[in-house]
């Protein structure tokens, strides 16, 4: 079934974002995303609105699943990323970082469905879109961000915004 499919180039602006890595499959990155809500938590620092953030750095049909890196992210608030700044230094064991997201032109597809449909989204979005819009893909990762909650959203109307950078 073909689905209605429409990217919009938004500029984006750098980022500051708390983030635990992850090895392994994609679609395993909820651990790490659990892991760092947990660490959050104990340090009390999950105030404000939180934006959940997925970074992934390789292309699944070239890297093997088991070495495929990724960051479970949020990004909170500037005055919350002062202390989460704070916490990650005092406690650079938890394997918990702040990591920068570039700045500017990003291509945005956003999609609604489950996450399992997300690779299928990613390979109309590089293979078909980019070849066509006559953009190149910047040399950085690209990101999603989930826009509701996949504990309190049926998978079918979850949203998730596929970020592409550009060069």
């Amino acid at each position: 079934m073909s689905m209605m499919r429409e990217v919009t180039i938004r500029s984006v602006e750098p980022m500051e974002v708390v983030s635990v890595d992850h090895v392994g499959p994609y679609m395993q990155i909820g651990k790490a995303f659990d892991a760092l809500f947990g660490w959050l938590g104990k340090h009390n620092l999950l105030a404000g609105e939180v934006r959940m953030i997925g970074l992934f750095f390789d292309d699944p049909g070239v890297v093997e699943e088991q070495k495929l890196r990724s960051k479970a992210a949020v990004l909170l608030p500037g005055r919350v990323m002062d202390e989460v700044r704070s916490a990650v230094a005092v406690n650079a064991r938890d394997g918990v970082s702040v990591t920068r997201i570039r700045g500017g032109e990003y291509a945005v597809l956003r999609h609604v469905g489950p996450y399992s449909d997300l690779p299928a989204a990613y390979e109309w979005l590089y293979g078909t879109w980019l070849v066509q819009s006559g953009r190149e893909a910047a040399d950085a990762p690209a990101f999603e961000e989930y826009l509701n909650d996949p504990k309190e959203t049926a998978s079918a109307e979850l949203v998730t915004e596929i970020c592409l950078p550009l060069g």
